[in-house]
């Protein structure tokens, strides 16, 4: 049925984009059929799916992190797994909530869940049973975030990769041994990643792409050798989005900065020089690229196509809510904003068209939305509900 599942923060191939059977033009009616809704405490986490399971995480009593295994056909829970865990993020950022952030990822056995005090637990994902777990904070002697461990982890291989303990680290999947320690920062309130890490080809070698608070590098994934890095601009260090690769060059926005492609250059000293820049600014939602596009929604609450080649804007839409979770599939669209609402969307560089819009929940929903097969799994603040497309999905 062409499930990839959806193991990790943006998906299976952490661009937001899944390969799976056509969607429907609409959203209305059976178009998109509830299945199943299980009550949980509050969290921004995205729902990651791996085989029969769903995997959520939550806040509890404001004390607890709690880490479920849902059945993905009934949502049944089959394991949970608890530890002591809480963090009170600034003031200014309360509204936001302390709760959990990070999305987890499963390599197919194991689980890797980053908790808000900078702490990494890895859990077997068919029992829950913990099997290692690294605290940053005691293991580098560094502040805790301010606001939590807001990355999400990325598994390659025989390793994983997260940016915390105020660095970027690969450790041992296996042990939780540190391999290695690289891009390291003050921590605490302006430092600590709100971005997540990449893998990709670019100029021919495979890079880690880091998107710290203040800059944009390159680092060697087997030594932790920093290639290469540009200060990016953004007010509070507001660099969210996860890079977004394009034709071996790199796509970021920021909070009170701007909108650059860029390229790199310099052979055996390589070095990122932009190829154009736009002024629009990005928030927090990471765009999705098809035929030469990219489709991002913006700080100012507007979404836009800009032609990737020219830097050039195609349409900007009136304003919607203040983030989305995109996920492209062929030529269409799916997206979540904070506020319940999911809309549908055809990739069109002509003009933006909304194919449908649907409310799907009264409580904010600031989880990013997973799809796998025929199905579509989304966070409320207080819950996790599954829906099926219509012919889709598992019967």
């Amino acid at each position: 049925n062409g499930d990839e599942g959806w193991n990790q923060w943006r998906g299976p191939r952490r661009d937001g984009t899944v390969i799976g059977p056509a969607w429907p033009d609409r959203l209305a009616g059976d178009a998109l059929r509830p299945s199943w809704r299980v009550e949980l405490g509050p969290s921004y986490s995205g729902p990651i799916v791996v085989g029969e399971r769903v995997f959520v995480t939550e806040t509890v009593k404001q004390t607890d992190e709690v880490v479920r295994a849902l059945d993905r056909r009934t949502g049944r829970e089959l394991w949970k797994a608890v530890w002591k865990g809480s963090l009170s993020v600034p003031f200014f950022a309360k509204s936001n909530g302390d709760w959990i952030r990070s999305t987890p990822t499963c390599d197919g056995e194991t689980l890797y869940v980053a908790g808000m005090r900078d702490v990494l637990a890895c859990l077997d994902a068919g029992s829950g049973q913990e099997r290692w777990r690294v605290d940053f904070t005691e293991r580098f002697k560094t502040p805790l975030p301010s606001f939590g461990f807001v990355s999400s982890p990325l598994v390659d291989g025989e390793y994983v990769y997260v940016q915390a303990g105020a660095a970027c680290v690969k450790l041992d999947k296996r042990t939780g041994a540190t391999i290695w320690r690289s891009l390291s920062d003050d921590g605490g309130m302006m430092g600590s990643a709100f971005s997540s890490p990449v893998l990709a080809e670019l100029g021919g070698r495979r890079l880690l792409l880091v998107q710290t608070r203040l800059r944009l590098a390159a680092v060697e994934p087997e030594s932790g050798a920093e290639l290469w890095s540009q200060p990016i601009d953004a007010f509070r260090g507001m660099n969210i989005l996860t890079p977004t690769m394009y034709e071996g060059k790199l796509l970021t926005s920021t909070y009170g900065g701007k909108t650059i492609l860029h390229k790199v250059t310099g052979g055996e000293k390589p070095r990122l020089e932009a190829e154009w820049t736009e002024k629009s600014q990005g928030y927090m939602s990471t765009p999705v690229i098809v035929g030469g596009h990219a489709y991002l929604h913006l700080r100012n609450r507007r979404f836009t196509c800009i032609d990737l080649k020219s830097g050039e804007r195609k349409w900007t839409t009136e304003p919607f809510g203040e983030y989305w979770s995109l996920v492209l599939n062929g030529e269409k669209i799916l997206a979540l904003d904070e506020r319940g609402e999911l809309l549908l969307i055809r990739a069109n560089p002509e003009k933006f068209e909304l194919l449908d819009r649907r409310k799907i929940s009264e409580a904010p929903t600031w989880g990013h939305l997973a799809v796998s097969g025929g199905e579509v799994f989304v966070r409320e603040l207080n819950a996790v509900a599954a829906y099926r497309w219509e012919g889709g999905g598992k019967e």
